[in-house]
């Protein structure tokens, strides 16, 4: 028997056992980054000190609502600096923050005020009907508002409900946070988008949250004082748990609330922003953004992308204008991203600048906080490692959700076998990077071939008059399904169906090649994810 057999009094105290939880790093910061710029938003410009008293006011005021632990407390908020205090002020008074898609509809709003319970909601004015008309389709009285007024963006306070500033300024800058007693507690509840059906309520501890900070730090290569630009929406995984992420080295946040070229542009040249993450229909308005909305900048932006696997003529074009893109993958359920092509500089800093852009699309391997992501087959079996087998991608890891809530039997078959399900249709390489062919619902199955919509997809983006494309299974009498591309093009773009056809044929096997094109916008969830499923309706319609 070893030495270390006997562990007599060698137990968790006070002392050598904390619960790991985000609140930690606003705490730390408030004392060691004071006087250090947290959150910029115009002229809206708090230090540590002042994001720390804001954050606690809130949490002081909520819990002199009556809001108690493990109540559930709602935001519908852009971008802005009342989100950002949300994430640590609802949590430091015990409850559980609730951040809403500000761009659902209402009868899906009203559903999410009552599944999840919430007593509260913080409301930016440009969604306060919305917030309102969903309270009113509910049974009960339902949340009561707080509206958060934003004047300077032409949205000044209604005087229907009790205002942020004036809540804040009640609240008790003294009160003492009330951090978990165990890291398993739940500390945000965010929703699926609902695509298919009602959305799911997917619960977040306080555990994964803080070790998905401590590996973002890692794998994005940072360093103290980043300036964090907020492109991803803020209700999307809690920002992809950025916000949490940014006191623990002292990073500002710069708040965003329309997402536009000229915005991002000006954030980078003017507030020096240094990080950013976006969905590559980001990168893509990025791109085409004409001289007229871009600016000059000295330093290189580091982007983590996100949302679907970015065309690589994109990633091509962007890296040329300054932006190093890594990407990464990740969904609701597992925090935010949790892979990322991590780059082999011994390998393939010798490409030729196309060839780096296919290998940067992967979605990679697992980042440091995660312990097994791999694609296996539907009976649980490492798939080969070769490119070619195809399997579902399975995630093992801390940076995995509660589950779901009030969904018990979802959840079950979610964590079958010990893994999370992803969904996702994926291929795995040799050097054990995965690389993502479709979500299971997107193959298109033609003829008995499976046909990648992501693959048809990249050969699109590769046209120069191509600006979005967007790929899905149409009916076909002979073949079952085919491809059907809906495009949108550049204001200048001469190319027609016919020649659109012809060029993916140039590259792709007559098979996968789209054998229609229509030429519209495409529609675009808030997080800019293309609505594919809309899509489909259309196609089944032609």
């Amino acid at each position: 028997m070893g030495w270390m057999a006997d562990e007599t009094g060698l137990d968790k105290t006070a002392a050598n056992y904390v619960p790991l939880t985000p609140l930690s790093h606003l705490r730390r910061a408030a004392i060691v980054f004071a006087g250090d710029e947290a959150v910029v938003y115009g002229s809206h410009r708090k230090t540590y000190g002042e994001y720390h008293e804001r954050c606690t006011r809130l949490a002081s005021a909520l819990a002199a609502m009556g809001v108690k632990p493990g109540d559930v407390v709602a935001t519908i908020i852009p971008n802005l600096p009342a989100q950002a205090e949300a994430n640590f002020g609802v949590p430091a008074c015990g409850a559980v923050l609730n951040t809403i898609n500000t761009r659902l509809d209402v009868g899906t709003v009203a559903y999410i005020f009552d599944h999840g319970g919430a007593r509260v909601v913080l409301v930016d004015t440009q969604f306060l009907e919305l917030a309102e008309a969903a309270r009113d389709q509910m049974p009960g009285d339902g949340p009561q508002i707080i509206e958060v007024p934003d004047p300077d963006a032409g949205y000044p306070a209604s005087g229907r409900h009790q205002q942020y500033e004036n809540l804040l300024a009640g609240g008790d800058p003294d009160f003492e946070w009330i951090m978990p007693q165990d890291e398993w507690e739940s500390l945000a509840l965010n929703y699926t988008s609902g695509t298919t059906g009602r959305p799911k309520g997917v619960v977040y501890h306080h555990r994964g949250a803080y070790l998905m900070t401590m590996g973002t730090v890692v794998s994005w290569r940072m360093v103290l004082r980043p300036k964090y630009l907020t492109i991803v929406p803020l209700f999307h995984c809690n920002g992809w748990n950025h916000t949490w992420m940014m006191p623990l080295i002292g990073g500002t946040l710069i708040c965003c609330r329309d997402i536009t070229a000229p915005a991002i542009y000006d954030a980078i040249a003017n507030e020096g922003a240094s990080h950013f993450g976006a969905a590559p229909i980001v990168l893509n308005m990025i791109v085409n953004a004409p001289e007229s909305e871009r600016q000059p900048f000295a330093h290189t932006v580091e982007v983590f992308t996100a949302g679907a696997p970015p065309a690589p003529a994109t990633l091509a074009k962007i890296e040329a204008l300054g932006f190093n893109v890594t990407h990464v993958y990740g969904l609701t359920e597992t925090f935010g991203h949790v892979t990322e092509c991590l780059w082999n500089d011994a390998k393939w800093d010798g490409l030729d600048q196309g060839d780096r852009a296919v290998v940067k699309s992967r979605q990679g391997i697992a980042m440091p906080m995660m312990e097994d992501i791999t694609v296996m087959d539907t009976n649980m079996v490492q798939t080969p490692m070769n490119g070619t087998d195809q399997g579902e991608i399975m995630v093992r890891g801390n940076s995995v959700m509660k589950g779901y809530l009030r969904n018990p039997g979802a959840t079950v078959e979610a964590f079958e076998g010990g893994y999370f399900h992803s969904g996702d249709i994926a291929v795995q390489h040799p050097d054990g990077y995965i690389q993502i062919t479709d979500r299971a619902k997107d193959i298109i199955i033609s003829g008995g071939e499976n046909i990648s919509s992501v693959e048809v997809e990249g050969v699109l983006m590769g046209h120069p008059d191509v600006l979005l494309a967007a790929v899905v299974a149409a009916p076909d009498d002979k073949w079952g399904e085919v491809p059907c591309a809906f495009v949108e093009l550049k204001k200048e773009a001469t190319v027609d169906a016919a020649g659109l056809i012809a060029f993916a044929r140039e590259t792709l096997a007559a098979f996968k090649a789209p054998k229609r094109v229509v030429f519209q916008e495409l529609p675009k969830t808030s997080t800019g994810k293309i609505q594919k499923y809309e899509l489909r309706t259309v196609a089944k319609g032609l």
